[in-house]
């Protein structure tokens, strides 16, 4: 019998088929002007490139994924839009979904219309840090899907998985998903750290569906992170923008350049903001003068890159094996499920 509202006094029940958690003692998360101080006063400069996100950066992203350059999610897009019932095939067992970073969860509608087809009711468990995002799109998937219900988690990944809160069913499979090649987006340490958390928060036997960008030729992966129309250049810049707007910096995006570069040793493609010039940026809110060198640069992102065995190791490193990969046409980008040992 699947977990009702009422068995859980730490939701917050929205609707009949959609509940919400939220920590209740929201874990001390740096502030934009926290992250901006330490970043900028580092012996190598560097900002996070969650904050490359905001509504400037988020529509910029969008316009990369339509570029032809950017592959990424037209390809995972692919796979999941023609091998969803493979993928249910290989886990054989009803599920429940738990997903790490849901956003609109568009690429989770051809999972959860295939588990449809095979059962008749459906949970899903969406983790974000964003309750809007989280409940706009939670909200939509209940009314494309009636037999589907929501327990949202409002809240950081490791708050979830690392204090029991996540609880799917007994006696139905858990497959979580992972998509987008986030898991590039973390430094190899974190990215273990964060697996270990989810396969101690799922059971013994229960899967992970992991999207993973492909390690490939250097000049398709370095135009995927700097296309000539220029837009990804754009999209990187915005963060100075973004200082300048909500910090009152006095950032001249034209005393900048975007580099992006394939760095063998590491496996990633790293994102800089490189000084054209030497000078000095004021940033009034923080009450910071930050100097720059001639050709110095502010890491923003690194997107990391992966080949099959690198999958395997990183699977067997924190609680999982492989089972089974896909791969879209043009061999560009992995979705792999692993199954919790």
């Amino acid at each position: 019998m699947k977990m009702t509202v009422l068995e859980r006094d730490d939701l917050q029940r929205m609707s009949d088929r959609l509940s919400l958690y939220r920590a209740s003692h929201p874990q001390q998360v740096a502030t934009f002007a926290d992250d901006v101080r330490s970043g900028l006063t580092a012996e190598r400069k560097h900002l996070p490139p969650k904050y490359l996100y905001d509504d400037l950066g988020s529509k910029l992203f969008e316009a990369i994924c339509e570029l032809p350059e950017y592959y990424l999610t037209r390809a995972e897009n692919e796979i999941l839009g023609r091998d969803a019932g493979s993928i249910l095939d290989a886990v054989a067992d009803p599920i429940e979904i738990v997903e790490l970073g849901s956003g609109s969860a568009q690429k989770t509608r051809w999972l959860i219309e295939e588990a449809l087809s095979r059962q008749p009711d459906l949970l899903y468990h969406p983790i974000d840090i964003s309750e809007s995002a989280l409940l706009w799109s939670a909200g939509a998937l209940i009314d494309s899907y009636d037999q589907l219900s929501v327990i949202a988690y409002a809240t950081d990944y490791f708050e979830v998985l690392s204090n029991a809160k996540l609880r799917t069913s007994p006696g139905v499979r858990g497959l979580a998903l992972f998509l987008g090649s986030n898991i590039g987006n973390y430094d190899p340490p974190h990215a273990r750290a964060l697996l270990r958390a989810l396969a101690l928060a799922l059971r013994q036997g229960d899967y992970l569906l992991l999207g993973a960008d492909l390690k490939k030729d250097v000049r398709m992966l370095e135009r995927a992170y700097d296309d000539p129309t220029g837009v990804t250049a754009a999209f990187n810049k915005n963060l100075l923008g973004r200082i300048n707007r909500e910090l009152a910096g006095t950032f001249d995006l034209r005393d900048f350049n975007h580099v992006a570069r394939y760095v063998p040793q590491k496996g990633s493609v790293d994102s800089f903001l490189v000084a054209r010039r030497a000078h000095d940026v004021h940033v009034a809110d923080l009450d910071l003068t930050v100097s720059f060198a001639n050709g110095e640069d502010i890491h923003t992102e690194s997107s990391h890159k992966f080949s099959r065995e690198d999958i395997i190791e990183l699977g067997a490193a924190t609680g999982f094996s492989l089972v089974r990969d896909w791969r879209d046409t043009e061999n560009r980008f992995g979705v792999s499920l692993l199954r919790v040992v």
